[in-house]
């Protein structure tokens, strides 16, 4: 096979940057980006906030460049990051992959430069209800830009590549997320506590919680979750790991916990970027819930599946994709409060798809092989 030009330069721009610290994006920009220099690809990688001396210019083989202004109000600064990133990339690279559709209203720029322009459509943004209604609007505006300017179209699920054929008639590629095998993480309960994510007095055991894992927001049902929980008969705790996307929201979910006296049932620990502290976390749940709505192939059902955890997620037809007949299934509150008490009354008669999850992940979402499917769209589309 003919080895990839090194002076032909990818551009990957949309993630907050890597190292990640945030979503699905940067893990997956961490995951494929390194694969893709290790296949001889020349790639750069956008990346949030000015550098300093503690950010690096290279990371595992991948060149990083920053945008020279610190991060303010975030619908304003990501539409101005999303620009710059744009322009700059249209600028030093010969190919640019976009993630997401938010700055769609700008994806003239690298065509105007005779550049290759490639967008992941991610999930469905305008029907996110974080959005107000002109959010909304502009969203699925810059969702019909990016139909209209992008040389290809990658949808990480294949629902999603079916909306996208169905209601634009073009052609989408198929091409998901992933994930690598984990390393065993020991419980040490003191890398918890010790980072101020337990109360005082307050003990957390091994297989004694429930787990969630996501940004805090309406269509990733923590309001569900967490008023299915009290409401339920478990004895164990709820953890909650993730930042809350707005003021508004974190009220509501705070006051749900203030009327029904949760106490120290439920555990709010904020984002934790520390991977080995979140994967024993996660290694060593009672079960993980997943209250994901919209998008496409979510990073985090992928992670807590490839951990053999018992998964409780969302009922729709993205995480159906993923899961199949391999992990259970919630519509609201009253569903899952069922699901929770089964779990908890009878953890042995279920613990089956604990392996078949695993092994269903690793099948069909393996990062090795993801990057494969990246180096054969990029050969395809950029070498002639």
């Amino acid at each position: 096979m003919t080895q990839p030009r090194r002076d032909f330069r990818i551009a990957i721009v949309g993630s907050r940057g890597i190292p990640a610290k945030y979503g699905g994006f940067e893990t997956a920009v961490e995951a494929v980006a390194p694969r893709l220099v290790e296949m001889g690809w020349n790639v750069f990688v956008s990346c949030e906030g000015p550098r300093d001396q503690s950010k690096t210019a290279v990371y595992k083989g991948v060149n990083l460049f920053y945008f020279p202004v610190r991060p303010f109000f975030r619908i304003i600064y990501e539409t101005l990051y999303d620009m710059y990133s744009l322009v700059k990339s249209s600028l030093m690279s010969d190919c640019i992959y976009m993630l997401g559709y938010g700055a769609g209203l700008f994806f003239f720029i690298p065509k105007i430069l005779r550049k290759k322009l490639i967008v992941n459509v991610d999930g469905l943004e305008w029907k996110r209800d974080k959005f107000n209604r002109l959010e909304k609007s502009i969203l699925l505006i810059s969702e019909k830009c990016a139909v209209r300017f992008a040389d290809e179209i990658v949808a990480d699920s294949k629902e999603i590549k079916s909306y996208i054929e169905g209601r634009y008639k073009k052609k989408a590629v198929y091409i998901t997320n992933g994930v690598d095998a984990p390393q065993v993480e020991k419980w040490d309960e003191q890398k918890f506590s010790s980072q101020g994510f337990l109360k005082e007095n307050t003990a957390l055991l091994p297989k004694d919680y429930w787990l969630v894992v996501a940004r805090l927001e309406p269509e990733n049902n923590i309001h569900v979750i967490v008023q299915a929980f009290l409401k339920s008969n478990s004895s164990k705790k709820l953890v909650i790991i993730g930042n809350f996307s707005s003021r508004k929201y974190q009220k509501h979910v705070l006051k749900i916990l203030e009327d029904n006296n949760a106490g120290e049932r439920v555990i709010l620990t904020g984002a934790i970027y520390d991977v080995h502290l979140l994967n024993m976390l996660r290694q060593n749940c009672f079960a993980y819930i997943h209250g994901h709505s919209v998008g496409g192939t979510n990073p985090a059902l992928l992670e807590a599946m490839s951990m053999k955890n018992l998964v409780i997620a969302h009922d729709n037809e993205f995480n159906r994709e993923v899961g199949e007949q391999t992990i259970l299934y919630f519509n609201d509150v009253n569903d899952l409060v069922a699901r929770i008490e089964e779990i908890g009354n009878k953890p042995d008669s279920l613990a089956h798809l604990k392996e078949a999850a695993c092994s269903r992940v690793f099948s069909h979402y393996s990062w090795p092989d993801i990057a494969k499917e990246y180096d054969k769209l990029f050969r395809r589309l950029c070498i002639k």
